[in-house]
């Protein structure tokens, strides 16, 4: 397969609660294509019956726009990080219109903090979640996943990622990975006497090649916090709990998520155009952008569904894992006798499934999810929590 073609497979991958942009499919990704649309025209579904000779003229052309766009993409760099400096940048970055901005009174921290995200990206909403609990305000950049021009300034491929002007300052960080963004940021709420620019230091990459020659970039202690001083009312029981499930939302409850979206070609056409509608793709994009990401994202992803599917060693009806993933962390909840893994109020275990969740909440299996588990509870409660900013205290630094 031309490396174009692999580069909008990677594009559709990373959008849409796609989840892990580094996931390999292998022989299933090298079948995606002219013969995928056929089959397209085949499926049950009148979204779904597509001509042939369509199929193979859309495919040609998403191929021909991929090789522009790729050439496009790969032009230099604006931003790259400061000599031995791993998340200061050397130069500020281009300005974009945001989509939105989220603007509170209450956040006297100083932070001037920008969202490079796709609106249902599961890691996204994560970061989302947390920063709406604790009431930061935040512009919000989405990125276009066909074209993804608004990233082409960096060398970090991946989203989300922040951008973080520092208060008094003209010093500018990229925080990357959405683990080590809440980890760092949750670090600073609890030192509010050190600079942000310092925390993240705690956070170096290390760089390696694994077994099977790729090269692989690993962020360290990204699951841990950096209290400074021991936080009062919190035990080392109470930590390391916190920690565990946060661990297992990016380890197994994340990757439960995709086989289940697109578990059939209705879901997955369902699901992209829910993505579509929450993304507000029609205002951001250009509509052949739009139709791109949503029938070609659509096919690809029900293939690579299956593919996760085997990877993960998900059962024959991914909806029972889907189901025994999510009643283990209700069950422990339960036995902790709490409205929330926290206690009265969220920690970063609540918010890390919450955003995760919130990701497919308008696809067809999160319905499943509700009808066939008790989530809902938990899940409203969270969602009052996070939209009342309950944890803004925090970024009242006054």
């Amino acid at each position: 397969m031309s490396l174009p073609v692999r580069r909008l497979l990677t594009n559709i991958r990373h959008n849409g609660s796609i989840l892990v942009g580094s996931v390999k499919v292998g022989g299933a990704e090298a079948k995606l294509g002219v013969s995928s649309l056929r089959w397209a025209s085949t499926a049950h579904g009148t979204a779904w019956r597509v001509s042939r000779w369509a199929g193979v003229g859309f495919g040609v052309g998403a191929a021909l726009t991929t090789a522009y766009m790729y050439h496009n993409y790969n032009t230099t760099r604006l931003g790259s990080p400061a000599k031995d400096q791993e998340y200061v940048l050397s130069q500020p970055p281009p300005t974009f219109t945001p989509a939105r901005s989220i603007h509170l009174t209450t956040d006297t921290t100083g932070l001037k903090i920008t969202l490079f995200q796709y609106q249902t990206c599961p890691f996204c909403c994560k970061v989302r979640a947390f920063l709406d609990y604790y009431g930061f305000s935040y512009d919000v950049i989405e990125v276009n996943s066909v074209t993804r021009s608004q990233t082409k300034w960096t060398d970090y491929r991946k989203v989300p990622f922040l951008v973080v002007q520092l208060p008094n300052s003209e010093t500018i960080l990229q925080l990357k990975d959405s683990t080590m963004i809440i980890s760092a940021l949750q670090s600073f709420l609890y030192n509010k006497t050190t600079s942000l620019q310092e925390l993240v230091k705690c956070y170096p990459s290390l760089v390696y090649t694994d077994e099977g020659g790729t090269k692989k970039v690993e962020i360290m202690n990204r699951h841990f916090l950096m209290y400074g001083q021991h936080p009062s009312g919190v035990s080392k029981e109470d930590i390391v709990e916190e920690r565990k499930w946060r661990k297992w939302v990016d380890d197994v409850f994340v990757h439960v998520l995709s086989p289940n979206i697109y578990r059939t070609p209705e879901e997955s056409f369902q699901a992209f155009k829910w993505f579509s509608k929450a993304g507000n793709w029609e205002e951001h994009f250009a509509t052949w952008e739009r139709l791109l990401a949503v029938y070609v994202g659509a096919i690809a992803m029900f293939f690579i569904g299956k593919s996760l599917k085997r990877r993960y060693q998900l059962k024959d009806d991914v909806r029972e894992t889907l189901y025994e993933e999510t009643n283990v962390f209700l069950k422990a909840l339960k036995k902790k006798g709490t409205k929330f893994m926290g206690g009265e109020q969220p920690n970063l275990s609540d918010l890390a499934v919450y955003g995760v969740l919130t990701a497919v909440e308008g696809c067809q299996a999160f319905q499943d999810l509700k009808e066939n588990t008790h989530i809902s509870l938990w899940f409203d409660r969270m969602k009052e929590a996070v939209s009342q900013h309950g944890g803004a205290v925090l970024t009242n630094m006054v």
